[in-house]
């Protein structure tokens, strides 16, 4: 292409031209970089939107985690089954204790006795709800397992074992989670007795058809429950020596939960009037 020399004041014109399409250019490309998705080190989001921490679990606006999306979910830990289990690893009286493998012991409400026994557990009702997560597979729901859940009652006896309710087989049952892993039992809150914080037992199975044996037992644990709720619950009639052993203990002092209590805090809700109902999540290696 031949050039020509037009002067000075038609190369200004056509370098201010130029900067003005330059200025013209970056606009549209500052323009096009607000509308796209900004990433950074510190997370982004899941499909929905919701923000997504490094652990890979969804959170609140408080930057709490909700439910496990990419097995970020711990394994409850391993507790003693105590000396009450009734599920044959023992005895009482000379006789070999075993509700696993009665009649009616597969039930969500757990308050009266059964297999022929007839008492019932007196309380402030409380409903507990459990889902299993199969923490070495990406925190996904366990369904089909069964729970084997025991308890005292509010004066802190143990059905079975303890003077007065041998008799008795209340506070006791199985259940199996359903497709999302939940399942629920219905009871009276428990009393506290000497030497330890109030607690729930239960041990996990890889079937309902499995859990009519002992041996087939993957997880035993145990889970407790907030001060505040032992407060307010144990101003409920009937619990009065609940208050006096609860004075002597702590979550620290616990031989069980000394170690922590993090994975084994059941939240709560309602009161010592109309009841409770606690969840926990327990993820273990299904």
């Amino acid at each position: 292409m031949q050039l020509h020399d037009f002067g000075l004041a038609s190369d200004l014109e056509m370098m201010q031209q130029q900067a003005v399409e330059r200025r013209q250019v970056l606009r549209w490309l500052l323009a096009g970089a607000a509308t796209l998705p900004l990433v950074s080190c510190g997370g982004g989001s899941d499909a929905s939107g919701t923000p997504v921490t490094d652990s890979g679990t969804a959170s609140s606006g408080g930057g709490t985690a909700t439910t496990p999306t990419t097995g970020a979910c711990s394994v409850i830990p391993e507790e003693t089954g105590g000396p009450y289990p009734a599920d044959g690893t023992n005895t009482n009286g000379g006789s070999i204790v075993n509700v696993l493998n009665q009649s009616g012991v597969v039930r969500s409400d757990i308050r009266a006795s059964f297999n022929g026994a007839t008492g019932v557990a007196a309380g402030v009702p409380l409903t507990i709800k459990l889902q299993l997560l199969n923490a070495s597979g990406s925190c996904a729901t366990l369904a089909g397992y069964a729970v084997y859940l025991w308890h005292c009652d509010r004066e802190g006896l143990y059905s079975l074992y303890s003077s007065g309710v041998t008799a008795q087989n209340y506070l006791r049952g199985v259940q199996e989670t359903d497709s999302s892993g939940n399942l629920s039992f219905t009871t009276i809150f428990p009393g506290c007795y000497t030497g330890r914080m109030p607690h729930v037992h239960f041990e996990v199975y890889p079937s309902l058809a499995k859990a009519a044996n002992v041996a087939n037992r993957i997880k035993t644990s145990q889970f407790t429950f907030p001060m505040a709720t032992l407060n307010e619950a144990y101003t409920a009639s009937g619990y009065t020596a609940s208050v006096r052993n609860l004075a002597q203990i702590s979550y620290a002092t616990d031989n069980v939960f000394s170690d922590g209590i993090s994975l084994q805090m059941a939240s709560v809700t309602g009161n010592a009037m109309d009841g409770y109902v606690v969840t926990l999540t327990v993820a273990l290696n299904g």
